[in-house]
This record gives structure tokens, sequence and C-alpha cells, in this order.
């Protein structure tokens, strides 16, 4: 059978999004970000992170600094016993075609890669995010169970894609969701 795995954003959702982050010096962790995995890895569920990171493409930091900053934020999780399965990141603003890049969110391509990578079942697997290019990127993948946490920072869509998308506060309120989310 194939595994079932939480998607987490990064930015927003792992860590206070300040713009930008990649250093350690500015990363903070979002209240309940531990509780939250926790509970996906008592559940069974792989833990992914699925990241835009345009500030590389955009000169603010290079690959090796994100890389740094990711290595960093590995090994915390595991000495909370939470190992992360992979973190994917689109350092690209386009592809060649001029368009969003495939692996960037909205698009599906990191959360592919991930499903081809580590035998995922997508229509048993959630996503978190912040943003509504999460949301997007977990509804053309064909992942059912989406949440969006915090703010948004526009009003509710009325488009009958997004009515099931449940609505969360904080990490708190995701972590009381998650149950009955992984299916």
């Amino acid at each position: 059978m194939a595994n079932r795995a939480l998607f987490l954003d990064r930015d927003g959702i792992v860590n206070v999004d300040k713009g930008f982050v990649h250093k350690q010096a500015d990363f903070d962790w979002m209240p309940g970000i531990f509780e939250l995995v926790t509970t996906a890895r008592d559940l069974d569920a792989l833990l992914i992170i699925v990241t835009n990171q345009s500030g590389i493409a955009r000169g603010l930091y290079t690959q090796e600094t994100f890389q740094t900053l990711t290595d960093w934020m590995v090994k915390e999780f595991a000495k909370r016993n939470v190992p992360l399965t992979q973190v994917y990141h689109c350092p690209y603003l386009e592809g060649p075609d001029g368009k969003d890049h495939p692996l960037r969110k909205p698009n599906p391509g990191m959360l592919l890669a991930a499903q081809r990578d580590h035998d995922i079942d997508l229509a048993r697997s959630s996503m978190l995010g912040d943003k509504w290019a999460d949301v997007d990127a977990a509804i053309a993948a064909g992942v059912p169970s989406v949440g969006i946490v915090g703010e948004r920072r526009t009003e509710w869509p009325n488009e009958p894609r997004y009515q099931h998308i449940a609505r969360l506060n904080d990490l708190a309120a995701a972590n009381k969701w998650l149950p009955g989310a992984l299916g």
C-alpha cells in the first residue's frame, strides 16, 4: 500500500514568514509546528516540505545558503523525533516558456515529484499552507484534504473548488483537523 503524506509549506507554516528567510538568525518556529508534525508522525504520514524559494532566482541568497538553513532545520526536526522525509524547493520564478516553473507552486510539480520519489497515495494525503498558491498546488496534484492556515491575504474565492478547503486559524486548529484529514 502506498504511503500517505502531510505536505507542508515552509514560510508561514514551519517558520514565521518574514519574507525571504534564509538565515538561522531570522528563522522563528511557528507556534505548534512540532505538535502538528508529531501528530502526523503518529498517524504514519510522511512529512514533506514543499517550498517556493524565489529569493534564489532573485539573487537575494544562494542555493548553498538555502541548503545550509535546510540542513539545520532538518536536524532540528530529527532532534525532536519527527524526522522530515524530504524538503522539496523551487528556486525558480519562470520555466523555459516564460511561465511559472512547473515546480513552482501553484503548479503541482513538487508534490508530484514527492509522489514518485516516496510512493505516496495523494488521495490519502493532506496539505497545509498559508497562501492560495499552496492550495492550488495541492488541488492540482489531487490532494483532497487541504487546509489554509492563518489570515488569508485575499477574500475567500467563491469557486466550487475552494469550498472543501479547511479554514484554520493556527497550527493548533490544524493539529485538531489533521486526524480526520489524513485519509
